[in-house]
C-alpha cells in the first residue's frame, strides 16, 4: 500500500489541531460540567429554602412529625400547578407516606436510603427526572420519620441537553476554522524554505555565488537559512581553492616537464661530445629531483587538506627536534657560512604530533637558511611566553609589508622573478599554515626588507 504523504504545512496543522482538539474538548467539557454544576445549584438551592421553611412549621414528637397548622400548608403554591413546582411528602421511619403536598395528587416520592443524614440525589417521578432531598427529622436523638422535598430537573435537562447539542455542533466546525487558521500561519511561517528551496534548486557547480535570503525575523529559519549560507560559502571557498590549486599545481609541474622536453628535444638535434651531455643531462637530472620535490609536496599539502587527519599526540621534547633540524642543514649553513645561535635556557616539552611539528620547524629553517646571505645570522630560541614559544629570526632580504598576506598561499613567492636564483614551489609555507591549524599553533610573522624575518610559533 503506498504510504500517503502530506505537505509540511498540512503536517503542522494537523498537529496542531491535534493537540488543539483535546484542549478544546477538555475545554468544553468543563464549560458543561460548570453549568450542569450551577444548574444543580440552584435546584438545590430551592430545595434548601423549602427544607429550611417546612423545618419551622412542622411538629415533632416521639410518634413523628405533623406540620402544625394544616390549613395553612394546604393554602400554600402546593396546591397549584407551577412552573417549577416542589413537591413535598413526609415518611416514618421505614419509608411509609404519612402525609404528602397536594401538586402530588396520586404520586409518592420514593425515600430510597433512610440513613441519619440529609442526602440528595437524582430519582424519578411519574417518569420524570427530579432532584431530591431526604432529611432526617429526629426527637431526643431518635429518628421518627424523613421529609422528602423534590423539585423537577426538566428545565436543567433541557439547558443541559441544549448546551450538549450547541457543544458538540460547534466542536468540530471549530476544528475546520482552526485548521485552516493553522495551514494558513504554518503557510507564511515556513514561507523562508520556499525560498530556501528555490535558491538551492538555482546552485550549481557553476554557480555558487547564490544565497539564501535572510527571514525578518531572527527565527530558527532565519539560523537555518544562515547555516546553509555559511555551508556555501565554505563549499564555494573549497572549490575555489580546489581550481586554484590544480591551476597552479599544473602550471608549476609544466615548467620543469617542459624544460626537461626542450633540453632533450635541442640535445638529439646533432651528436655533441662527451662533455656536453654530460652537462645537459646533469640539468634534467636536477629538473627532475626538483620535480620529485615538487610532487612530494603537493602529496604532503594533499594529504593535510583535511583537518580530520588523525594526529599522534605524545609529551615531545623540543630541544632536539630544533638541534636535530639544524643538524640536517649543517653542510648548507657550513657552506653560506652563515652563523647559528640557539638559545635554550632550559628543557621545554610540549604534548603535539612531533612528526607534524618537526616538517613545520624543518620547513621554516629551511626558508631562513635559503633566504638568508652568506654570512649571515640565524637565531633559534624557546621560551614561555603564556605557553611556548619558539622563535626563528634570520638577517635576509625579508618579505615587503604588502606581501605577507600572501605567503600563506599556494605557489606565491615574493619577488620570485628578482630572485630566480632562489629555488623554491612556493608551498612550504602553506604546508607550515595547514600544519599548524591542524595542531592548533598559532604563528606570527614580522619582516622588513633588507633587515630579515622573524617567525614565532605560539605552543598553548
Amino acid at each position: 500500500m503506498k504510504n500517503i504523504s502530506f505537505s509540511f504545512r498540512n503536517r503542522i496543522a494537523i498537529y496542531y489541531i491535534v493537540s488543539t482538539a483535546l484542549l478544546v474538548f477538555a475545554v468544553f467539557v468543563v464549560i458543561y460540567f460548570t453549568v450542569r454544576k450551577s444548574v444543580y445549584n440552584d435546584v438545590e438551592r430551592d430545595l434548601s429554602i423549602e427544607v429550611a421553611d417546612l423545618m419551622t412549621e412542622i411538629d415533632i414528637s416521639a410518634d413523628g412529625f405533623a406540620i402544625h397548622d394544616v390549613h395553612e400548608w394546604k393554602e400554600k403554591e402546593h396546591n397549584t400547578l407551577d412552573i417549577n413546582p416542589i413537591f413535598i411528602e413526609f415518611v416514618d421511619p421505614e419509608g411509609n407516606s404519612t402525609d404528602k403536598s397536594p401538586n402530588l395528587k396520586e404520586s409518592h416520592l420514593e425515600a430510597k436510603h433512610l440513613c441519619k443524614k440529609t442526602i440528595h440525589y437524582d430519582t424519578w417521578l411519574e417518569h420524570k427526572s427530579v432532584r431530591q432531598f431526604e432529611v432526617p427529622i429526629t426527637y431526643q436523638n431518635e429518628i421518627v420519620g424523613y421529609l422528602l422535598v423534590a423539585a423537577p430537573l426538566e428545565d436543567a435537562a433541557m439547558v443541559l441537553n441544549n448546551l450538549s447539542r450547541i457543544l458538540w455542533s460547534a466542536y468540530p466546525l471549530v476544528l475546520i476554522v482552526l485548521f485552516l487558521i493553522a495551514r494558513f500561519i504554518a503557510g507564511r511561517s515556513i514561507k523562508p524554505v520556499a525560498s530556501i528551496m528555490s535558491t538551492s534548486n538555482d546552485i550549481t557547480k557553476d554557480n555558487l555565488t547564490s544565497r539564501i535570503p535572510l527571514p525578518v525575523n531572527r527565527d530558527e529559519l532565519y539560523d537555518l537559512s544562515q547555516t546553509i549560507n555559511d555551508l556555501l560559502d565554505r563549499i564555494q571557498n573549497a572549490i575555489e581553492r580546489e581550481k586554484q590549486f590544480t591551476s597552479d599545481a599544473s602550471h608549476e609541474l609544466r615548467t620543469p616537464l617542459a624544460v626537461i622536453k626542450g633540453t632533450l628535444e635541442v640535445l638529439i638535434r646533432k651528436p655533441r661530445d662527451r662533455e656536453e651531455y654530460e652537462e645537459k643531462i646533469n640539468f634534467c637530472i636536477s629538473e627532475v629531483n626538483r620535480l620529485n620535490h615538487l610532487v612530494d609536496q603537493l602529496l604532503l599539502l594533499a594529504r593535510f587538506e583535511n583537518q580530520k587527519q588523525s594526529v599522534k599526540v605524545e609529551n615531545v621534547y623540543l630541544n632536539p627536534v630544533l638541534l636535530d633540524t639544524l643538524t640536517r642543514y649543517s653542510l648548507t649553513i657550513k657552506d653560506k657560512n652563515i652563523q647559528v645561535v640557539t638559545q635554550f635556557d632550559k628543557d621545554y616539552y610540549f604534548e603535539t604530533d612531533e612528526y607534524l611539528l618537526s616538517i613545520v620547524v624543518n620547513n621554516l629553517i629551511s626558508n631562513a637558511i635559503k633566504y638568508s646571505p652568506d654570512n649571515g645570522r640565524i637565531t633559534v630560541s624557546l621560551s614561555e611566553n603564556d605557553g611556548t614559544v619558539i622563535t626563528i629570526t634570520d638577517t635576509g632580504m625579508g618579505i615587503p609589508a604588502q606581501d605577507l598576506q600572501k605567503i600563506f598561499n599556494q605557489f606565491y613567492r615574493s619577488k620570485a622573478t628578482e630572485h630566480s636564483n632562489i629555488k623554491g614551489t612556493g608551498l612550504g609555507l602553506s604546508i607550515v599554515k595547514r600544519l599548524c591549524l591542524l595542531l592548533g599553533i598559532a604563528i606570527d610573522i614580522y619582516s622588513k626588507e633588507e633587515k630579515g624575518t622573524t617567525i614565532r610559533l605560539f605552543l598553548k
